[in-house]
């Protein structure tokens, strides 16, 4: 038995930009993008496939080997705030 998780950061879907599309004043959810681009190592927000292709490799045979992992998905910002 294999049991992995997958620690996504702030993903760039619908769910994220509607609720937020008022946060970030009259920029809306674009301003809210820019400003998480500038602060990700990766240089930009994360999106539902970064997440899928992530989760589709610890289920194929490649991690056949691997139990106990936790991949974080978040491009680089967990190890910048450390």
């Amino acid at each position: 038995v294999r049991a992995n998780c997958v620690l996504p950061g702030l993903i760039n879907t619908p769910m994220i930009q509607q609720p937020l599309k008022y946060a970030y004043g009259s920029g809306g959810a674009e301003e809210m993008i820019r400003r998480r681009n500038e602060v990700v190592p990766m240089g930009k927000m994360g999106d539902c496939w970064d997440v899928a292709y992530a989760s589709l490799f610890l289920a194929s045979e490649e991690a056949k080997y691997i139990t106990g992992a936790m991949l974080v998905v978040d491009g680089g910002l967990t190890c910048k705030c450390s």
